[in-house]
């Protein structure tokens, strides 16, 4: 727990530094992670990888959805 813990403080720290997929991805990786986690019994591990691959994934899209948005709004700004 205290390494998916470390890990997540890490990816947050370095999600201001990198593209909002990125962001999204790390952040969403280390939440489910963090949520698969908390499943006891002899599935914690599974549960905590799907729950970090499960997360990265939708993490990545919400990112990717808002770089595009961004990409958008600069592209208008510039335009006008």
């Amino acid at each position: 727990m205290k390494k998916i813990l470390l890990l997540s403080a890490i990816a947050l720290s370095l999600s201001g530094c990198l593209s909002n997929q990125t962001s999204g991805t790390l952040i969403g990786a280390s939440a489910g992670g963090l949520l698969g986690n908390t499943v006891n019994g002899k599935w914690k591990t599974a549960a905590t990888i799907a729950g970090a691959a499960i997360g990265g994934m939708a993490g990545g899209e919400v990112g990717k959805t808002m770089d595009k948005a961004e990409d958008a709004e600069k592209r208008y700004i510039h335009s006008h």
